[in-house]
C-alpha cells in the first residue's frame, strides 16, 4: 500500500511541522528559477516568430527548451550523487539566468535555439535536484499537502510571470523581459548555501533504468506526460491562435490556466492525503483532454477562457496525484529518480507537444490541431486505467494478508515491473 494509505493519519497534536527553515530557503530558489522560466516561456516563441516567421519557429524554440530540459533531467540524479544538491542547484540557476541576457544579441533562430538549449539544461538541474531535496524536507504523512504547498509556491510565478512576460514585452520590449528573467534566477543563487547539501536517505536507491522498467512509476508518468503536451501548446500557441485583436484575452487566459491549476493542485493534495491519490489520476487526465478539445473554438473569447480553466483544473489534479503517487512507491533513496522521471514526463510532453503542434497547425489550422491533440491525449486513459487496477489489486492483497504477517508489503513492491 502507498505510504499515504498505509499509515493512519496522525492526530493534529502529533503532526510533523510542514514548513521549516530549509523548506523556506528552498522556496526562494524555487521562486527564482520559476520566475525566470515563466517570464520568458511565452515571450521567446513570439520573439523567434517575429524574427524568423512562422509557427514552426515558435514550436522549435519551446520544443528545444523543453526537450533539453527533459534530457538534462535524466542526468541530474547522477550529478547530485557526485556533487550534492547545492552545486547542482547553483549551476542550474546560473545556466537558467545568464543565457537569458544573450537573447537580445541576435534574433537568428539558431542563436535562440542555442540559448533555449542552455536554459533548458539549467532548468533541468533546478527542478530535479530541487524536487528531490524538497520531497526529503516534507514529512511522509503530509506528502500530498506538502507537495500541494510546493505547487502553490511554484505556481505563483506561472500565475504572475507568464502573463506579465507577455505584457512587459508589449509595453517595455523584449530586452526588459530577458533582463528580468536573468536577474530572478541569478539572485536566487544567494539562497543555495543555506540548503542541505546531502540528506541521508532510507531504503535502496532506484536508478533511472529501473524506474523506467517499473510499471508503477512508468504509468503515472505517461499519463502526466499526456496532460503536459497540452500545457506546452497553451503557452506557446494560444497567443498565436486567437485573433490579433484579442491581446487582453490571451493575458486573461494565461492567468486563468495557472490559477486554476494551482488551486486544483492544492485541493487534490489535501484529498489525496485522506483518500489516496490513485483515484485522482484518471479524472485529471479527462478534464485536461476536455479543456484541450474546447480550445477548438479559438474565435470565441468566453469559450477560450473556460477551456483553459477546465484544462488548468485537470492539469493541477494530474500534477499532484501523479507526483504524490510516484513518491509513495519508492523509498526515500529513490526520490531523485522519481523527481527526474516526473519532470522528464512534464518537459518531454511540453516539448514534443509544442514541436508537433507547430507543424500540425501549419497544415490543418489551429482548430483542427487542438481537436487532434485532445483526441490523442485520451489514449493515456489506458495506462491510467491499468494503474488503477494494479493499485486496487495491491490493496486487496494487503487486506487479505494473514494476520501473522509482520507488516503489509508497500504498494511499490506489489506493482508489476512489466
Amino acid at each position: 500500500m502507498t505510504e499515504s494509505l498505509n499509515s493512519a493519519s496522525p492526530t493534529p497534536a502529533t503532526r510533523s511541522p510542514l514548513v521549516t527553515r530549509s523548506l523556506l530557503l528552498r522556496f526562494i530558489s524555487m521562486l527564482g528559477a520559476s520566475t525566470s522560466f515563466y517570464l520568458l516561456l511565452s515571450v521567446v516563441p513570439d520573439y523567434a516568430t517575429a524574427g524568423n516567421g512562422g509557427g514552426g519557429s515558435a514550436g522549435l524554440a519551446t520544443g528545444t527548451l523543453m526537450l533539453a530540459t527533459a534530457a538534462g533531467e535524466l542526468a541530474t540524479p547522477a550529478l547530485v550523487n557526485r556533487y550534492g544538491y547545492r552545486v547542482v542547484l547553483a549551476a542550474g540557476l546560473g545556466l537558467l539566468g545568464a543565457p537569458a541576457l544573450a537573447l537580445s544579441l541576435s534574433r537568428n533562430l539558431w542563436w535562440i535555439v542555442a540559448v533555449c538549449l542552455l536554459r533548458g539544461l539549467g532548468f533541468a538541474f533546478t527542478v530535479v535536484a530541487g524536487g528531490a531535496l524538497t520531497a526529503s524536507l516534507i514529512p511522509a504523512e503530509r506528502r500530498g499537502e506538502g507537495l500541494a504547498l510546493v505547487g502553490i509556491v511554484g505556481g505563483v510565478p506561472s500565475l504572475v510571470a507568464l502573463p506579465l512576460g507577455v505584457w512587459l514585452a508589449a509595453h517595455g520590449g523584449y530586452g526588459v523581459v530577458f533582463t528580468a528573467g536573468a536577474v530572478a534566477a541569478l539572485a536566487a543563487i544567494l539562497s543555495v548555501p543555506g540548503l542541505p547539501d546531502r540528506i541521508r536517505a532510507s531504503g535502496r536507491p532506484v536508478g533511472i533504468a529501473e524506474g523506467l522498467r517499473t510499471a508503477g512509476l512508468r504509468r503515472p508518468a505517461v499519463v502526466f506526460a499526456a496532460t503536459a503536451v497540452a500545457a506546452g501548446i497553451v503557452v506557446t500557441f494560444l497567443p498565436l491562435a486567437v485573433p490579433a485583436s484579442a491581446t487582453g484575452l490571451v493575458t486573461a487566459a494565461l492567468f486563468v490556466q495557472p490559477a486554476t491549476a494551482t488551486v486544483a493542485r492544492w485541493l487534490a493534495g489535501r484529498r489525496g492525503d485522506r483518500h489516496g491519490p490513485d483515484a485522482l489520476v484518471l479524472p485529471g487526465l479527462l478534464l485536461s483532454a476536455a479543456g484541450t478539445l474546447l480550445m477548438v473554438l479559438t474565435s470565441t473569447p468566453v469559450v477560450v477562457v473556460v477551456a483553459v480553466g477546465v484544462f488548468g483544473i485537470g492539469f493541477g489534479v494530474a500534477q499532484n496525484a501523479t507526483l504524490t503517487l510516484m513518491y509513495a512507491r519508492v523509498p526515500a533513496a529513490g526520490y531523485g529518480t522519481v523527481s527526474a522521471l516526473w519532470n522528464f514526463a512534464y518537459d518531454a510532453g511540453m516539448g514534443a507537444g509544442a514541436v508537433a503542434f507547430g507543424w500540425l497547425a501549419a497544415g490543418t489550422g489551429y482548430p483542427w490541431a487542438f481537436a487532434l491533440t485532445g483526441t490523442a491525449m485520451l489514449t493515456a486513459v489506458v495506462p491510467a486505467w491499468l494503474d488503477r487496477r494494479a493499485a486496487a489489486r495491491a490493496k486487496d492483497s494487503e487486506a487479505h494478508a494473514p494476520e501473522s504477517a509482520c507488516a503489509p508489503l508497500p504498494l511499490r513492491d506489489n506493482l508489476d515491473h512489466a
